[in-house]
């Protein structure tokens, strides 16, 4: 299987109830973040170049990237990858996905 494949947030939720930690992105804004969040580590998308050193302890380790509806984790999952790292997932479908579970 590919490195990067995206997931739903179906398959999002199975990973936020398991025992092991796993490395969430958020890359909404600020508001969003503070009205609804996964407890996942906020850089919003506008943010992330400046910001990539937050995330060097994350190389090599599975990434999941969320937004809202999907658009903006999917270029977030771009950037990331063009940086070097690897195991990038997106979660299709975002939050809003994910509360309708």
């Amino acid at each position: 299987m590919e490195e990067n494949f995206d997931i739903t947030a179906a398959q999002l939720k199975e990973l936020l109830e398991g025992n092991e930690p796993i490395q969430l992105l958020d890359v909404r804004n600020p508001d969003e973040f503070e009205a609804d969040n996964l407890g996942g580590t906020l850089i919003p998308l506008g943010d992330l170049p400046f910001e990539l050193d937050q995330l060097e302890s994350w190389k090599g380790k599975d990434i999941y990237i969320h937004c809202r509806s999907g658009a903006r984790s999917a270029r977030a999952k771009e950037m990331l990858l063009a940086e070097g790292f690897e195991k990038v997932h997106n979660v299709l479908g975002g939050i809003l996905a994910y509360r309708e579970l």
